[in-house]
């Protein structure tokens, strides 16, 4: 499966738990990564992309991030600094990363048709501007036509299902509505509900045969700070990621229908349509144990 990962990592952590996810799928031939691209432009987060891709042995995985408006929110636990300073990364500014767009039309133009899956575990920011963006060197194409020529579908931990309020969408919410309006390839959402109920990243934290792992590191430094992650941290990011490579069932079934957004970035659910929104069938238990199992993974020698 070709990947992007689209990402607000260092806004909150369960993002690395997901990049870490997508990169043991990798290194078990599950998934080619194309790109890691930020939503967020603080001045760390292309360092911190650089970071898991070179632990986990992909230096040359190519790294996006925004230059025109986007959020510039860093990561309210203070790890982004710890693991900059500590680990090898090839990228060491935003400066030295590619365009967000250029990235993506670069790659999207590379790949053959219907063939990539897009994990987005943050803002919209980028998706909006991609599908208003106008040919150039690298495709003859609109954003539209490359999107829906290029992309299978995106897997998306956005919104709150059937209805309720979410942080990726809410955050840039003028993009959020641009993108569901003109958006036409199918669309899978775990919502805010999904991950919310699956707490990991103790038992990594616990295990002392890993030691100077990055992902790690921010799990351990993260937990103690809030009291909401006493049981761990909610898993919304690894819940997309799980269910991009491995599908739904038998864990989740599909909704289908289209997601609606209000001016003020809430959602709520319409029928019909070809988005589907993940309902779980067994109980979040689960996929927690199977998704602390997979963060503990460990480059490949």
């Amino acid at each position: 499966m070709n990947v992007i990962f689209d990402t607000d990592i260092a806004t909150d952590y369960d993002d690395v738990g997901a990049i870490t996810l997508l990169h043991y799928y990798a290194d078990n031939g599950r998934a080619k990564i194309l790109a890691t691209i930020a939503s967020t432009k603080y001045p760390r987060v292309a360092a911190v992309l650089s970071v898991f891709n070179t632990y986990f042995k992909k230096p040359d995985i190519p790294i996006g991030v925004p230059t025109g408006a986007a959020s510039e929110d860093a990561d309210s636990q203070k790890w982004s600094d710890s693991i900059t300073a500590k680990y090898p990364h090839k990228i060491r500014s935003n400066s030295e990363a590619m365009d967000a767009v250029e990235l993506y039309r670069k790659i999207l133009a590379q790949q053959p048709d219907n063939s990539v899956t897009l994990i987005t575990v943050g803002f919209f920011t980028n998706i909006a501007n991609l599908l208003k963006s106008g040919p150039d060197k690298y495709s003859p194409l609109t954003g539209r036509q490359l999107v829906n020529k290029k992309i299978a579908r995106m897997v998306s931990m956005a919104g709150k299902y059937p209805s309720g309020e979410e942080y990726n969408v809410q955050h840039d919410s003028v993009s959020s509505i641009y993108v569901f309006s003109h958006w036409t390839k199918p669309v899978i959402f775990s919502g805010f509900e999904i991950g919310e109920k699956i707490h990991t990243g103790l038992p990594l934290i616990h295990n002392n045969k890993i030691i100077n792992d990055p992902v790690k590191d921010v799990f351990r430094i993260s937990i103690p700070k809030s009291t909401d992650d006493v049981n761990g941290r909610m898993s919304w990011d690894e819940t997309a990621v799980f269910v991009a490579i491995n599908g739904p069932a038998p864990y989740y079934k599909l909704v289908p229908g289209h997601i609606k957004i209000a001016a003020d970035g809430s959602n709520s659910w319409t029928t019909p349509g070809n988005q589907y929104y993940l309902l779980a069938l067994r109980p979040p238990a689960e996929v927690q144990q199977i998704i602390n199992n997979l963060i503990m993974h460990q480059p490949k020698k």
